[in-house]
């Protein structure tokens, strides 16, 4: 049947980036391989009359897709020109103390993911905090111990508010917990997010210094800065009182930088500015067209059907926890929409659990949430290999951060 050979296609991308050390191909050409071919199949195995029904469903998919890729270009435009003139690397060494810890900057750098993930998207958090921990002369080891922490911080930063993660406002639109309930959360991001830098700094010594950079920005930058950190809070104001989609206002920001761009600068310098488009790596930006394509097939074929299928048939508790372990292989968004599309009975503990779950959970694998594709694509040190090693810690987090969730919200209500 095409359904088994679809889910062998899945098996083998993901086998294609856990092995990517092993093979020497890049995990972008890989996934966006077995994605095509994917839909490809679809096609040739579809039945007369089904080709319309099935190219919207492709549209649907890379409509979802074209909105993620904008939104990340916008922003990672932004990350790119800043960082080349410095301008985040000098705010940041005002920030810390110019020589600290390892471990007090491991609580350090917790508390800045958690913060900023939750004023504003995680690709932006993830994006910002990795250029921050660039900026300190740190050994491989405690790097990547660092970059695992914020994969989990910034992950678990959005689940309070409704600007801070996609599922954690699909939840909230489709009318099952208010913002005042969701603000709960807050308490077992904070509590899991310390256990998680307890665990990690364990083995942890030693200082850490903050590279010196040179200064070499202007005015004009200052001010871009400001559109930058402007933009992030408009984003979520929009969204919140008009409902206007993150993307628009996100694309609206670049467009000002590129204006005030064209103000202060003559055409040749102009031109370098809009070079910075051209500097994102869009191995990042074909990484998830093939994974979110991927994903698309397997919501296509009934995969998440039977998934909320599975969830209806165990304890609400024990199904959200483990849903929350399965969005670490599947995507959280289509995985939640398929759960509320399945209109399951819980209470309010109960929807507090699983939006906490699919929140967090996909920090437990590198590739289970857009903060992790991110970061694996920005670090060279961070591989799916490299990455599984702190999957013992990350799961005691995970579980810990549940069992806050759960106690607290059945405490209270």
């Amino acid at each position: 049947m095409v359904e088994y050979l679809l889910i062998s296609f899945a098996i083998l991308a993901l086998l294609s980036i856990v092995f990517e050390e092993i093979t020497h191909i890049n995990k972008a050409k890989t996934t966006l391989f077995f994605g095509c071919i994917s839909w490809i199949a679809l096609f040739i195995n579809a039945q007369p009359g089904e080709h319309s029904l099935l190219n919207h469903q492709l549209e649907e998919n890379l409509l979802e897709i074209a909105v993620l890729w904008l939104f990340l270009m916008s922003t990672m435009t932004f990350v790119a020109y800043l960082n080349a003139k410095g301008v985040i690397q000098t705010a940041v060494q005002k920030l810390f103390p110019a020589k600290l810890s390892k471990r007090r900057l491991m609580l350090l750098v917790a508390l800045f993911s958690l913060v900023l993930s939750a004023i504003c998207d995680n690709v932006t958090a993830t994006l910002v905090t990795l250029t921050l921990l660039q900026s300190f002369d740190l050994d491989k080891k405690t790097k990547l111990k660092m970059a695992v922490l914020t994969i989990f911080a910034v992950n678990s930063g959005g689940v309070s508010l409704i600007t801070g993660d996609v599922t954690t406002l699909m939840i909230f639109l489709d009318g099952h917990l208010q913002i005042s309930e969701l603000l709960i959360l807050l308490v077992p991001a904070v509590a899991s997010v310390f256990f998680l830098t307890i665990i990690l700094s364990f083995g942890t010594n030693g200082q850490a210094s903050i590279e010196p950079c040179e200064r070499n920005y202007e005015r004009v930058d200052i001010i871009i800065a400001a559109i930058f950190f402007s933009t992030i809070v408009l984003t979520m104001a929009l969204n919140i009182f008009f409902k206007i989609p993150p993307v628009l206002t996100f694309m609206g920001g670049l467009s000002i930088m590129f204006l005030v761009g064209r103000t202060y600068r003559t055409d040749t310098e102009e031109t370098e500015i809009l070079d910075y488009v051209r500097k994102i790596e869009y191995d990042t930006l074909l990484f998830f067209l093939g994974i979110l394509l991927i994903v698309g097939m397997l919501k296509e074929i009934g995969v998440l059907e039977l998934i909320t299928e599975i969830y209806s048939k165990f304890d609400p508790n024990i199904s959200s926890f483990l849903a929350g372990i399965g969005s670490a292989l599947l995507d959280n968004v289509p995985l939640t929409a398929a759960l509320l599309k399945a209109e399951p009975t819980l209470t309010t503990p109960e929807w507090l659990g699983l939006t906490y779950a699919v929140g967090v959970g996909g920090s437990l694998l590198v590739i289970g949430s857009a903060a992790g594709i991110i970061a694996m694509s920005k670090m060279k040190e961070i591989t799916f290999l490299s990455y599984s090693k702190y999957i013992p810690a990350l799961f005691l987090a995970y579980a810990f951060g549940y069992l806050v969730t759960i106690g607290l919200a059945q405490y209270i209500y």
